[in-house]
């Protein structure tokens, strides 16, 4: 049934191909996402910033053009009727549509810039870590990389960077370096504000070991930013878990 699924949803990117620029969100994970969508400053808002995807489950959204934002995905959320509520992580102001909000670190984002010739992609943990997510090109043209963070970061999170549940008992998010001890040689400001003197410390190394494809702090540019022509996006919120 999966490869049925999956072999619909290549059907459907191609398709798609012909027109503008899409990004399909497909949750493998084994329980629902809400996935946040922050557009860049100046950009247009994608429907309402949020919403429910069920795990198996794709959803298509057509990108206008040069469009620049993020993406992440929230977990355990409860909304009422209208729409207010809260989730465990990656809230954006107790709302399923996030209207142009962030999420709360920390949480996985996928940032996309689309240009006239080339477009640019990453997966970031500089915001820390809730859930493995990538991103992948379809049919476009040129280096067209895989770009993500597949383990799952919450199992070795150092213990000064975890975000329990409620009761405690299971760990939901990893945070940055950054925001857990808001110094600046961890969040690459002041005197530490350039690629010169901020270097790789213990904490983002083991992001970077964990999940080679994802920026693991401020200024890990070089393996981690991807670019791709003529591309239609697949976000995949836990890509390896399987089914």
């Amino acid at each position: 049934m999966a490869s049925t699924s999956l072999f619909c949803l290549a059907f459907t990117l191609l398709l798609f191909q012909a027109s503008a620029t899409t990004v399909t969100m497909y949750n493998k994970c084994a329980h629902p996402v809400w996935p946040g969508i922050q557009p860049s400053a100046g950009q247009k808002l994608i429907a309402g910033g949020g919403f429910k995807l069920l795990p198996n489950k794709a959803f298509t959204l057509q990108l206008p053009s040069l469009w620049s934002g993020r993406f992440w995905g929230r977990h355990g959320c409860a909304f009422d009727r209208s729409g207010r509520g809260r989730c465990a992580t990656g809230d954006c102001g107790g709302s399923l549509l996030c209207n142009g909000l962030g999420g709360a670190p920390p949480a996985t984002l996928a940032e996309i810039t689309l240009g006239n010739d080339k477009d640019f992609y990453d997966v970031s943990l500089v915001d820390g870590y809730n859930l493995a997510m990538s991103i992948q090109p379809v049919k476009g043209s040129g280096q067209c990389s895989y770009a993500g963070c597949v383990s799952d970061l919450n199992r070795m999170c150092p213990v000064g960077l975890q975000v329990r549940s409620r009761n405690g008992k299971q760990v939901v998010a990893c945070k940055s370096a950054c925001s857990a001890f808001n110094s600046p040689r961890y969040c690459c400001t002041g005197s530490f504000g350039n690629p010169q003197s901020c270097r790789p410390t213990a904490y983002s190394k083991i992001f970077k070991a964990a999940c080679p494809k994802a920026y693991s702090y401020a200024y890990d540019d070089p393996t981690s930013i991807a670019t791709c022509s003529k591309a239609n996006y697949l976000v995949t919120f836990c890509p390896h878990h399987a089914h």
